[in-house]
C-alpha cells in the first residue's frame, strides 16, 4: 500500500497507522486522523474543511464503524464530490441494514383539558374546609370530596362518578346557600398538595385514594407553601377594624380552642368572686386585660400565620358575596399576622377571646331569665352544633 494512496480504505488505514502523508499538509492530516478516530463526535463542517481524499478517508471511517450521522449530514453538502461520496456511503450502510433514525415527531397536540370548576367551603372555627375537587372522565365527572385541616392535613376524602348536570346542580346549591367559593383547579389542587404536606409534617395518615387524587390533579404534597404578600399601608388601619369580621354569620361561630377558653374563663370568673372591693368599671377593665392578655398569649407566630391563612381563605368568599369591605378586612388582617406586625395588636384577634366574655355573659343572664320565668334581654340564640352537609354529601363545617 502506498502511502500516496487517495482511494478511502488505504488512506484511512495510513491515517490509522500514523503513516507520513506529504502529499497533504501536516494541519490536515493531523484533523483527519483526529476525526476518523472519533467519527461519532465528527461534524460536518469540520470534515469539509479537509481535502476531498482526507474527507473519504474520514467517510470510510463512518462506515466501518456504523454511523450514520456523519454520512447523512455529508449528504447535503454544497461540496458536491463529498456529498456523493457522503450518498454512497449511506448506501454501503443501509446494505448493511443500518439505517439514519427517524427524525423526531413532534408530539400530536394533547386535547384541551376541560375547565372545570372547584369549589373551597367556609373555614370553619377549628381550622377545617372543605374542597370539592373535579376531574373529567370519561362518560362523567369525577368528584373528590375533602375535608382538610389546617392543623392536620385531609382527613377525609370520597371518590364519586356524576353526571355534568349533577355537579351543576351541586354547585348552584352551594352557591345559593353560601356553603363556598368557586376557585380555580390548579388553586384546589394546589390546596389538596398543602394539606398532604401537613399529614406527612403531622404524620396524620394518608385517607385512601388520597396518593391516586395527588397524581391525578399533577400535585406533589407542598412542603413551604408560598408566603402571603407583605403588609401595606393601609393594613394598620384594617388591624384596628378587624373586630368588625366577627359581626359576619361566618366569623361570628369562630372561637378559640376549648382549652383556651377554659383558662379564659377560670381568670374572668376568679375576678368576679375577688374579695377586693373594685366598682364595675374596674372589674370590666380587669376583665377587658385578661382578654387581651390571652389573646396575646395564644396568637404565637404559629398560631398567627394560621389564622392568617384562614382570612386570606375566607376573603374571596366575602367579595363572591359581596362584601368588598370585609375581604379588604380579612386580607389586611391576614398580612399583618401573617409577617408577625405586633402593634397596634389585631382587633380581630382581641374580639376572638372577648366573644367568650360576652357569650358566657349572656348564657349567665339566660340562666337567671330561666329560674325568674322571665325572658333574657338579648340573649343570643343556641348556636347551632348539627353537622351541615351539601348535596353529595359534602361535609360543611
Amino acid at each position: 500500500m502506498s502511502p500516496a494512496s487517495t482511494e478511502p480504505r488505504p488512506l484511512l488505514d495510513a491515517l490509522r497507522a500514523g503513516t507520513v502523508l506529504p502529499a497533504f499538509p501536516d494541519a490536515a492530516v493531523e484533523q483527519a486522523r483526529r476525526l476518523a478516530g472519533d467519527v461519532a463526535a465528527a461534524s460536518a463542517p469540520s470534515v469539509e474543511a479537509l481535502p476531498e481524499p482526507l474527507a473519504g478517508a474520514v467517510l470510510e471511517a463512518a462506515v466501518l464503524a456504523g454511523h450514520v450521522a456523519l454520512p447523512e449530514a455529508l449528504s447535503a453538502s454544497t461540496v458536491k464530490p463529498l456529498a456523493k461520496a457522503a450518498k454512497k456511503a449511506l448506501y454501503r450502510l443501509r446494505s448493511r441494514g443500518v439505517t439514519p433514525p427517524e427524525p423526531p415527531r413532534e408530539p400530536a397536540p394533547s386535547p384541551a383539558q376541560e375547565a372545570l370548576p372547584t369549589l373551597m367551603t367556609l373555614v370553619s372555627s377549628t381550622g377545617q374546609s372543605g374542597l370539592l375537587l373535579t376531574r373529567a372522565v370519561r362518560g362523567g365527572v369525577e368528584l373528590l370530596q375533602v375535608i382538610v385541616s389546617d392543623e392536620q392535613g385531609v382527613l377525609e376524602l370520597t371518590r364519586s362518578e356524576v353526571s355534568r348536570g349533577e355537579l351543576r346542580r351541586i354547585l348552584k346549591h352551594a352557591q345559593d346557600n353560601r356553603f363556598g367559593v368557586q376557585v380555580s383547579r390548579e388553586e384546589g389542587a394546589a390546596l389538596l398538595a398543602e394539606a398532604a404536606a401537613l399529614n406527612l409534617r403531622t404524620r396524620t395518615p394518608f385517607p385512601p385514594d388520597l396518593e391516586a387524587a395527588l397524581r391525578h390533579h399533577g400535585v406533589q404534597p407542598i412542603h413551604a407553601p408560598a408566603p402571603l404578600p407583605a403588609p401595606e399601608p393601609e393594613d394598620a388601619r384594617r388591624v384596628l377594624e378587624g373586630d368588625q369580621l366577627h359581626a359576619t354569620p361566618e366569623i361570628a361561630e369562630w372561637m378559640p380552642p376549648d382549652a383556651e377558653v377554659r383558662r379564659l374563663m377560670e381568670q374572668v370568673q376568679a375576678l368576679a368572686s375577688s374579695p377586693l372591693a373594685l366598682s364595675a368599671t374596674q372589674r370590666q377593665e380587669q376583665a377587658r386585660q385578661k382578654v387581651l392578655d390571652a389573646a396575646r398569649a395564644y396568637f404565637t407566630p404559629e398560631v398567627r400565620q394560621r389564622y392568617a391563612r384562614r382570612l386570606w381563605r375566607m376573603a374571596p368568599f366575602f367579595e363572591d358575596t359581596g362584601r368588598a369591605l370585609q375581604a379588604d378586612m380579612a386580607r389586611g388582617e391576614a398580612r399583618r399576622l401573617f409577617h408577625g406586625l405586633e402593634e397596634p395588636f389585631s382587633r380581630f384577634a382581641e374580639t376572638l377571646f372577648a366573644k367568650v366574655v360576652v357569650l358566657a355573659a349572656a348564657g349567665a343572664q339566660a340562666q337567671a331569665a330561666a329560674a325568674t320565668g322571665a325572658p333574657a334581654a338579648g340573649a343570643p340564640p343556641d348556636a347551632a352544633t348539627s353537622e351541615r352537609r351539601g348535596p353529595g354529601g359534602l361535609i360543611l363545617p
